[in-house]
């Protein structure tokens, strides 16, 4: 894994910038694979600031979100589907019809996810998934566990996982319980592979998903697996990782 360090998040947000808008020049229809949350919100924005300025065109771009709460409208405040469209979609002049994610209220979820997957496969994969970590090493909503899932799949949330996100809600009895994810074989088949990591939540987890045993305990691990993945981290998150050790508190 190439493990970039950064002093602070700004510094981690410009350089995940400049790895997908080279993409982008590359390949103008690339397909990303989008998560929510803290950590790529610096990216998203730097994102939109680029097609401000016109220095990027995301009318070819695809994008996949990785899960999505079972049981929230896609107009729900706290779904990833409303998170994607206002931090991401909205500032971009993405076609309607290259973005897609998981129906969190579909009638039938198994037949749902069975849909996703073949549509991330139709698409010819993911180009750059962009990924956070959870604070038990999970990423999408790949919960620790005694074998790691291929396949887009309905999860039970931990009660770590939940607890993490109740800051989302407006009380933590109102986190759901399930959620829909895409699984592991479509984030490892992902051509390159960004990894955010900041602050001292994520410490015990980069660590783990770096430097640990690989294991379906601490999902994230798989990506010591990847020939293209790239970790960047500030040095608070990436304190216990061999290399980086420091006597931050």
């Amino acid at each position: 894994m190439d493990v970039r360090v950064k002093e602070t998040y700004d510094e981690i947000s410009d350089e995940a910038a400049e790895l997908v808008l080279e993409e982008l020049r590359k390949k103008p229809d690339c397909v990303l694979g989008l998560t929510a949350g803290s950590s790529p919100m610096g990216l998203y924005q730097r994102l939109q600031a680029a097609y401000r300025e016109g220095r990027a065109d995301f009318s070819r771009v695809r994008i996949f979100t990785l899960s999505e709460y079972i049981g929230l409208e896609e107009d729900n405040e706290q779904s990833f589907a409303y998170y994607t469209r206002k931090n991401f979609c909205d500032g971009l002049n993405l076609s309607e019809k290259n973005i897609c994610m998981p129906n969190g209220m579909a009638d039938d979820i198994a037949r749902e996810c069975a849909r996703y997957g073949e549509a991330i496969a139709a698409a010819g994969g993911i180009d750059t998934m962009i990924l956070g970590i959870g604070p038990n090493a999970h990423i999408g909503f790949n919960e620790p566990g005694p074998c790691f899932v291929p396949e887009t799949h309905v999860v039970e949330l931990s009660d770590a996982t939940r607890a993490a996100n109740a800051r989302f809600f407006d009380a933590p009895d109102d986190v759901p319980h399930w959620a829909v994810s895409m699984g592991m074989r479509d984030i490892m088949f992902a051509r390159n592979i960004l990894l955010l990591a900041s602050g001292p939540g994520k410490t015990e987890a980069l660590a783990l998903a770096v430097a640990g045993d690989i294991t379906p305990k601490a999902p994230a691990s798989l990506l010591q697996l990847h020939r293209g993945a790239i970790v960047i981290a500030d040095r608070i998150a990436a304190k216990r990782l061999p290399g980086y050790e420091c006597d931050l508190p």
